[in-house]
């Protein structure tokens, strides 16, 4: 999709879209193109009831006096940044509809056409990789946006940054897309390899080194797919000096059976997501280098299949996992937090972090408790904690901080090991009882979020600015954070 920032005017011809705010009047354009049409615009507001409140939307019809083929205005409330892109999602809805590839836009403010341009990448979106009839093909999406400003310039400038955002979201969403047979271990590993971007570096670690380094847990996960287990390391240097980096951490299970344990058939059907975790840091780090965040950033990755095989590991193994901890795997569909322990300490260990966010899609019971808008994260410190609940509600993919401690650490208590991967109760606080196990493995009072993503990475009907299926939740919300509270 082409965006261009024009000088404000009025096209000649095509759809035009005009943004109002809510109890306010047109801009000056939208005076002048109200008069040239004898009113029609005021008109249709006063008849229609229509008061620019977000998501509002008047449709004209070759409108007299014009040769334009339609004019849409459309509600955009308060003109916060998050209304305009809401705004811009009732039109992505409306394309099919208005035969809509090719559209003009008329914004009153350079920061009002940055946002619009912002929120209809994000909604403009379809997954159609994979669709060879043309009837199944999506029947319409927006090919042109052209948007009229008063400095086009100063919008562009507003815009960089978002569309390097963007463009991190679409990335998030393609991996989850993606089946499970094209995005594996070795060809996630590959996709990123690919990723030539100023200032970001690629690491790959195969089973041999993390054999050597201890991390026993991870490797365990993945002994019974034919794909080998890999490690990949994102590294972007956005400082000139060696400040500690800030982590995240992504759970990467290409496919998820549950091994043994084997899940049932209506569980399955959506597990190539299980590397949403991964997908999402991926993300976050092409967003962080295409912007130039003033930051140094790592993304750690931790890409298995966990599969069933005669090689595949049992109920009642033990593993040991690189912090030297021992642990008795009673549920092997309980895989995430054994991948996502061996990249705690790991990350600690070797890369020296100031603070770090794991993202997962580590729990139904997360899901159960939050639904599919709101992702629920655990912490071990109650500022990082509470800058992360901020950036969730600026950009509203909102978190919400769910508890930890002692009746959770006493479930998971194992009669020959230091611990087990899942809870003697089952079915008890269940997301509650594998953040408690990962907080096992932080060291040194590191400052901590894990991020249980499971409601949230994908959606079935879709929301604001995420359309149906993979949503690319997570991106913004630590995009923000790193803009706040990291960036100097």
């Amino acid at each position: 999709m082409k965006i261009q920032f024009t000088p404000t005017s009025l096209p000649e011809s095509g759809q035009l879209i005009v943004l109002v705010k809510e109890n306010a009047p047109l801009s000056s354009l939208g005076q002048t193109l109200d008069d040239q049409t004898h009113g029609a615009l005021t008109k249709s507001m006063r008849v229609e009831g229509f008061t620019g409140k977000q998501g509002e939307l008047i449709n004209l019809v070759a409108p007299n006096n014009t040769k334009l083929d339609r004019i849409l205005l459309l509600g955009v409330g308060g003109n916060s940044a998050l209304e305009v892109q809401q705004a811009a999602d009732t039109i992505i809805h409306q394309i099919e509809t208005f035969k809509l590839s090719t559209i003009n836009v008329l914004a009153e403010e350079d920061e009002q056409a940055a946002q619009f341009a912002y929120g209809v990448q994000l909604s403009n979106y379809r997954f159609d990789k994979y669709r060879t009839r043309q009837e199944l093909q999506a029947k319409c999406l927006l090919e042109s946006v052209t948007i009229a400003t008063p400095t086009p310039t100063a919008a562009e400038q507003i815009h960089t940054p978002l569309n390097a955002v963007a463009e991190g979201i679409y990335i998030t969403r393609d991996l989850i897309w993606e089946p499970a047979n094209v995005i594996y271990p070795q060809s996630f590993a590959d996709f990123c390899l690919g990723l030539d971007i100023e200032g970001l570096s690629v690491e790959v670690v195969n089973s041999q080194q993390m054999a050597e380094l201890g991390m026993g847990a991870l490797l365990g996960v993945g002994q019974g797919s034919a794909f080998e287990s890999l490690m990949v390391i994102l590294k972007y240097q956005g400082r000139e000096d060696n400040e500690s980096p800030v982590a995240f951490l992504g759970k990467g299970v290409t496919f998820d059976s549950g091994g043994l344990s084997l899940k049932p058939n209506s569980s399955m059907n959506t597990m190539k997501e299980d590397m949403g975790g991964a997908a999402t840091v991926t993300g976050l780090m092409v967003a962080l280098a295409k912007r130039k965040a003033n930051i140094n950033a790592v993304g750690v990755l931790g890409l298995v299949e966990n599969m069933p095989s005669d090689k595949a590991q049992r109920p009642s193994d033990v593993v040991t996992s690189m912090s030297g901890q021992t642990i008795e795997v009673m549920n092997t569909d309980a895989e995430g937090r054994l991948v996502l322990c061996d990249l705690l300490t790991y990350t600690q260990r070797q890369l020296k972090p100031k603070a770090m966010f794991d993202l997962a899609t580590l729990t139904g019971a997360v899901l159960i408790a939050l639904g599919e808008e709101i992702a629920g994260i655990f912490s071990n410190n109650d500022e990082l904690a509470a800058q992360l609940t901020q950036a969730g509600e600026v950009e509203q993919e909102p978190v919400w901080r769910l508890p930890m401690g002692g009746q959770f650490d006493r479930l998971l208590d194992s009669t020959i090991a230091d611990m087990r991967n899942n809870g003697n109760k089952l079915r008890i606080g269940g997301a509650s009882v594998a953040a408690q196990f990962l907080y096992r493995f932080i060291e040194n009072d590191t400052p901590w979020v894990h991020i249980d993503i499971a409601g949230t990475a994908w959606t079935g009907e879709g929301q604001p600015n995420k359309p149906k299926g993979a949503t690319g939740y997570g991106v913004r919300l630590l995009d923000r954070m790193v803009k706040e509270h990291f960036e100097k």
